[in-house]
């Protein structure tokens, strides 16, 4: 059996892309789930490498830290001038001394490219033998971007750079997307003859086309199937026009699936969600981060899951949830917010205008409307009345409520913690709980109401209510006569 050929990654991410104006770099900057760093990464897999280099340069710390959660098999190195994309390669491969067979080189800010596409490159370099093959792309507007220049066969006669293009060579649509592999070892024969002889000074990777050709290297060009695979990023625009083409692509793909989308243009779900068929999802919705939905969920309108799991047949109306766990056949909404350490048991509700943060609710318990439940257990069948809190913060430490199966709280209920509410216990509506409530009982701390007769008029005189007042006390002496 032949063994496969050695391939090694070098991802470009040294660039500082001040086009931005931010802070941050720009092969940091977010995009539906992942990095423009991170998205690249993920296409590269296909390559099958044996090493992968991320070359670091501007805040090379924050991009090292990120690589660290992310990808932490890749080793970085660092570009400490940024002499150009060829100085950027040389110094990756001196990482690589004993690396051998393919090398592929992607540019860290091109987050649409498709692993496929990745592995269609290689196929087409390796399959035709070949010191180098640039993907090229077709697009309406080349502005800003290298040219292919083919030569009169329809073969690559170089590649050259806008800035030290003419105007015939800029006219030219079909672009180089920044994608590449090579033969190692002619690369690292060409990157030892380059020079920094053009407008910027730089050492550019481009010029090792025209240099491998010269000495008889076949070089050729991998047309990208779709030209939005090839486009990068440079500022914040730019950035916004990306995430749109990577929100159709993922609703695309998640409808084709099973997954009914309301009104793809509206919702926005991360390339780390996971989605089972039957699941409908309405207008205004994102499903963030590590979030899944089992089959026939309902999500929306109008909601956002980060990290939160959602069980079959459920339905999320309005919410906004952070690392929640919803049961199968959880109702949840309208206006609800479930903060982390929520759970919700099978056909457990967690109704209008209600915030939960580290509450468990049993299967079928209830919550419907108006309340804070924090740090709680709450038992199945249980019925949490409208405008009930639980007081779980003395402005020091946090208590944990526990309210057992199937008990009753009576609404404008205040639990403070720690307290238990037993199975079975009643509160009545209006109390102020500090004490457990034994299984069976009722919990009862009303004051007894006290009624001041005429007080309105002697201390509101002259407003509308001591008007209707005086009209009711009328109606009510002409009756009694």
């Amino acid at each position: 059996m032949s063994q496969a050929p050695l391939r090694t990654v070098v991802v470009l991410a040294a660039g500082e892309g001040k086009r931005m104006k931010s802070a941050t770099p720009k092969v940091l900057h977010p995009l539906l789930g992942r990095t423009l760093l991170g998205h690249v990464l993920t296409a590269s897999s296909a390559a099958g490498a044996g090493q992968t280099i991320v070359v670091v340069g501007h805040k090379a710390d924050l991009v090292e830290a990120h690589l660290s959660e992310v990808a932490p098999g890749v080793t970085p190195v660092l570009q400490a001038q940024q002499n150009g994309t060829g100085h950027a390669v040389r110094i990756a491969l001196e990482a690589a001394p004993e690396a051998t067979g393919t090398v592929v080189v992607l540019n860290g800010d091109v987050p649409l490219l498709r692993a496929e596409t990745v592995a269609s490159l290689i196929e087409a370099h390796e399959s035709g033998a070949r010191g180098a093959t640039v993907l090229a792309a077709e697009v309406g507007d080349p502005t800003g971007l290298g040219r292919i220049v083919r030569d009169a066969s329809g073969g690559l006669e170089r590649i050259v750079e806008e800035r030290d293009a003419s105007a015939e060579v800029r006219a030219i649509r079909e672009i180089n997307a920044g994608i590449y592999a090579f033969d190692l070892a002619s690369l690292r024969e060409a990157l030892s003859k380059l020079s920094t002889d053009n407008d910027q000074g730089e050492e550019y990777l481009t010029d090792v086309f025209g240099i491998m050709a010269s000495v008889g290297h076949p070089v050729g060009v991998f047309v990208a199937p779709d030209a939005d695979e090839t486009l990068g990023c440079n500022d914040r625009a730019e950035l916004a026009s990306l995430r749109a083409l990577l929100r159709d692509r993922v609703n695309q793909a998640w409808m084709r699936s099973g997954v009914s989308i309301l009104d793809p243009a509206t919702t926005w779900i991360d390339v780390t969600v996971a989605l089972e068929p039957d699941v409908e999802i309405d207008q205004n919705s994102q499903l963030l981060g590590a979030t899944s939905v089992a089959a026939g969920a309902i999500i929306g309108p109008d909601s956002t899951l980060i990290d939160t799991t959602v069980g079959a047949g459920a339905v999320v109306l309005r919410t906004h949830s952070i690392g929640a766990e919803v049961g199968p056949e959880a109702t949840v909404g309208p206006f609800s917010f479930l903060r982390p350490g929520t759970r919700l048991g099978r056909k457990a509700k967690v109704g209008g205008f209600v915030e939960t943060k580290n509450a468990e609710l049993g299967d079928g318990a209830k919550v419907p409307h108006l309340s804070y439940v924090g740090d709680a257990t709450i038992g199945a069948k249980a019925n949490i009345g409208a405008g009930t809190i639980f007081a779980n913060y003395d402005g020091v430490n946090k208590s944990h409520t526990t309210v057992g199966e199937a008990a009753f709280v009576g609404s404008d209920t205040v639990l403070i913690a720690p307290v238990e509410i037993e199975p079975g216990a009643y509160v009545a509506a209006g109390s102020a709980i500090q004490k457990g409530v034994p299984a069976g009982s009722l919990g009862v701390t009303r004051a007894p109401q006290r009624n001041v007769e005429g007080w309105v008029a002697r201390k509101r005189p002259g407003t509308v209510s001591a008007a209707a007042a005086e009209r009711a006390l009328a109606e009510k002496d002409a009756a009694a006569e």
